[in-house]
């Protein structure tokens, strides 16, 4: 894995850096190969004096991130990296219930665990002003494939292409829990 390690309001010190190094290199053992992936890690200093930690690392067909903010940044390094181990130990599990035949996704996970398809989220802001644009090629898939995505990635919504329609649809959490699924007519 390659490390793109940044800081804002602070100084990545060598020690910091190797710190991350290692404490990501963890989740290699999750896997039957070192992923060939960018981890990219965003280390800032917040004005209330916490430290925050973002780690994104996108592999083909998967896309882990966390975040976390803590007094100590090596805590919260330390808490990130814990998060990241549970989305990737709750989601394979998952995947291999759903993808019990062979041949339907690339095996990626030791055991033969499966890998989730590949997609990102569009983020939109409070206020009427596009802050933030993200353009991403929809992956075909069916809802329950794209609602574990969603979870995985933390966020309340997720956009997917059909794998039996073709169609752009949009799964969401909803206020008591459960799911939602949007779909479009032609």
């Amino acid at each position: 894995m390659h490390y793109n390690i940044r800081g804002e309001n602070i100084e990545v010190t060598p020690a910091i850096r190797e710190y991350v190094e290692k404490k990501v290199g963890k989740l290699e053992r999750y896997f039957d190969t070192t992923p060939i992936a960018d981890v990219n890690v965003k280390l800032q200093i917040l004005g209330n004096s916490e430290s925050s930690i973002e780690v994104t690392i996108p592999m083909p067909k998967l896309l882990l991130r966390g975040e976390e903010t803590n007094a100590d940044m090596y805590a919260a390094i330390d808490i990130v990296v814990e998060k990241l181990e549970r989305q990737i130990r709750k989601h394979k599990t998952k995947v291999n219930r759903k993808f019990r035949q062979e041949g339907s996704l690339k095996y990626m996970f030791k055991n033969e665990l499966e890998s989730l398809s590949d997609g990102s989220e569009e983020e939109d802001s409070d206020d009427l002003d596009v802050v933030r644009t993200k353009r991403f090629n929809l992956k075909p898939m069916d809802a329950e494939e794209a609602i574990l995505q969603m979870d995985m990635l933390g966020h309340s919504f997720f956009v997917f292409s059909d794998a039996e329609s073709g169609s752009t649809n949009v799964v969401y959490r909803r206020k008591d829990g459960k799911y939602g699924l949007i779909e479009s007519e032609a």
